[in-house]
């Protein structure tokens, strides 16, 4: 048995003061007040780790490269050819050394677990290989390096627009018809399963890339697992839902899909007040990604109409150009200001911002990804992290005004330690294995940036 103290601690009662932690079997046992004794592993401030909800990890080799502005006004659909071509580029043992190094990121930044929404499947040639999930093995084979919890989501992507479209060239590696994607998702479960706490979910990547019968396949294969979709991310994609269907993304599949709990509708946008008023109503779960949203140029999500209509909520790095929890919830409620030209838009008044786009995220991330959601308490996964209280944004700081610092203060990174299911993988801020998992990564990127 493994046991923490903390000097803090946020548990679902509030923040506690010099509290003992006992884990066994990867999982809470206990949660008492006590002081420090010899043996325990320490922590000034401790808070659970955080879901990343969506993440397309071979992405993170060319962040920062596609940065040249493309002719005419630059966007998402300029950006899209760049990732065409690195994704033709990779290799399974690519993609294991790329992911490894991202989870080693993730967990530095304070995730204990993420949503892989994967996609990339195939050979070079678009013809599957011949061990099927290799490409699911490796990103399997990466999580179980880092200890990252991992909720595995193959993705059927078959077409390249609206009304069953044949797909381009470019996206030869991410297409499979029923069959294939059905033989996808049963490696793709075979991978995860020899990952402690490893989680199979399932998706379609948009309603440009499957027809409606797809989508139900899809939704059918695994049909009590995490289900995902990319929806309204693009205001072009939503003139493009309108003219297929009449209808715009969100609504089409309000209308159409069934959505409940089991959904995660990732970015949602571009939506009008009904249809922010019925996603919520769904109990779906809006996968926000902050950082990449901003970077694509997609818009602003209506997160405060959102959570007026007890929206659930959760924050992915999806295009992974950075890595941060912090950065993530910041992102998310600096843009509500923006938009607004107003402050603190996500709390209620007198309550802590920090305290509620936290606690938000936590609870829609882990049902996002079919997970327990995260906290300190007898019985929920062991998956916490501790900051650093000699942080020069943490310094004097105690109950919500820590994640408030650490949220919309700290410029540089504040967690110290990370343990998943217990098991303690970052310490001083860096992970166990970050050097070895460098090295590999080191040298595939150096290729990679050679190839383009």
């Amino acid at each position: 048995m493994t046991t923490i103290h903390a000097e803090q601690a946020l548990t679902p009662e509030g923040w506690r003061q010099n509290v003992r932690i006992a884990i066994e079997g990867g999982s809470i046992a206990a949660v008492a007040d006590g002081t420090a004794r010899a043996g325990d592993e320490r922590a000034a401030i401790l808070v659970p780790a955080m879901p990343n909800l969506h993440s397309h990890a071979f992405q993170r080799a060319m962040a920062g490269l596609a940065e040249i502005r493309g002719p005419g006004v630059d966007t998402f659909w300029v950006w899209r050819e760049t990732m065409y071509r690195f994704a033709l580029a990779m290799t399974p043992d690519d993609v294991a050394a790329v992911a490894a190094q991202l989870h080693v990121e993730m967990l530095e930044a304070g995730f204990g677990a993420v949503g892989e929404f994967h996609y990339l499947h195939h050979d070079h040639d678009g013809r599957p290989y011949g061990q099927v999930g290799a490409m699911a093995e490796a990103i399997a084979a990466a999580a179980g390096e880092t200890g990252i919890g991992l909720t595995l989501i193959p993705v059927l992507y078959a077409h390249s627009t609206f009304g069953g479209a044949a797909p381009n060239p470019g996206q030869r590696r991410f297409v499979s018809d029923r069959d294939g994607f059905a033989r996808l998702v049963e490696a793709a479960g075979a991978a995860v399963a020899a990952l402690p706490g490893g989680v199979l979910g399932v998706a379609g990547h948009s309603l440009r890339a499957v027809t409606p019968e797809e989508l139900a396949f899809a939704a059918s294969l695994r049909p009590d697992a995490p289900m995902h979709i990319h929806a309204a991310e693009q205001v072009r994609e939503v003139e493009d839902c309108l003219a297929w269907s009449g209808r715009r993304p969100v609504e089409w599949l309000l209308d159409n899909a069934d959505l409940s709990e089991r959904w995660c509708l990732i970015h949602a946008t571009h939506m009008t007040g009904e249809e922010t008023a019925r996603l919520a109503r769904s109990g779906a779960v809006a996968g926000l990604c902050p950082i990449t949203e901003a970077s694509l140029g997609d818009g602003f999500f209506p997160a405060r109409e959102f959570r007026d209509h007890d929206g659930r909520f959760g924050v992915g790095s999806d295009s992974n150009v950075l890595t941060g929890v912090a950065e993530e919830l910041r992102q998310l409620e600096t843009a509500q200001r923006l938009a607004r030209r107003s402050r603190n838009v996500m709390a209620e008044p007198g309550a802590s911002t920090g305290r509620a786009v936290f606690d938000a995220a936590l609870s829609g991330g882990a049902q996002a990804l079919g997970r327990p959601v995260p906290a300190i308490a007898a019985g929920a996964p062991a998956d916490l992290v501790s900051l650093d209280a000699d942080h020069p944004a943490l310094i004097g700081r105690n109950g919500d005004a820590i994640l408030d610092s650490w949220i919309f203060a700290a410029s540089r990174p504040a967690v110290d330690g990370v343990w998943v299911r217990g098991r303690r993988r970052v310490s001083d801020g860096r992970h166990h294995d970050r050097e070895a998992v460098y090295g590999r990564f080191r040298k595939v990127a150096e290729a990679l940036a050679g190839k383009l």
